[in-house]
């Protein structure tokens, strides 16, 4: 499959506080993904 989505040594800071650190994934074509916070919220992204 194709990847769609290639994420490499991904961090992402607010307001000075660390949300993801070093985080690497891909994302292939049709596949449906889901991320979730700490507290339960989230995303849901269906690649095409």
């Amino acid at each position: 499959m194709e990847t769609v989505i290639d994420i490499i040594n991904l961090t992402k800071e607010f307001k000075g506080k660390k949300a993801v650190e070093d985080v690497s994934f891909s994302i292939k074509k049709g596949e449906v993904v889901a991320i979730l916070g700490p507290n339960g919220a989230g995303r849901v992204q269906r690649s095409l």
